[in-house]
């Protein structure tokens, strides 16, 4: 069973291992392999996301970073869904976000937005196999992110 936890300061080791097995990922956002504790405790210690680890048989698998009303648009977005490199390709990304588009629709979210980072390939295969439905460019400290979003809503 998937168990989403509340990343605190206790656990942002835990985290910052599962950031750095993604070292592919890390380079295309910011041009290092590694990130530090301070960027990790910055990016999930703060006021504007919801962030969890995500618990599979009292193993640490994956990260998720949701914002429940980015000020930008007044949408839900996922900032991040990252699993840890040891469990790629078995699953458990389609998995958990299945499991927390669940979550979103019993609080009646209508839609779910996601920013990818244009070279990131991999990532934009991932989510339209989800449903997610490209509709726009924006920029990100100076990066082009393509973005995306999926209806939550059942139509008739």
């Amino acid at each position: 069973m998937i168990i989403f936890q509340s990343i605190t300061e206790d656990l942002l080791a835990f985290a910052l291992e599962i950031i750095n097995s993604n070292s592919h990922y890390n380079i295309l956002e910011n041009g290092n392999p590694l990130r530090t504790i301070e960027e990790v405790r910055n990016e999930f210690l703060n006021q504007n996301t919801d962030s969890y680890l995500i618990i599979l048989e009292n193993k640490y698998i994956g990260i998720i970073d949701f914002f429940k009303k980015n000020p930008n648009d007044n949408y839900p977005w996922i900032g991040l869904l990252m699993i840890h490199g040891e469990y790629h390709s078995m699953g458990y990304g389609k998995e958990v976000y299945l499991l927390f588009e669940e979550k979103l629709k019993q609080q009646n979210f209508a839609k779910v937005r996601i920013g990818i980072l244009q070279e990131n390939t991999s990532a934009q295969k991932y989510w339209t196999s989800l449903g997610f439905k490209f509709y726009g460019i924006s920029q990100w400290q100076g990066r082009t992110i393509e973005c995306f979003e999926k209806s939550l809503i059942e139509l008739m």
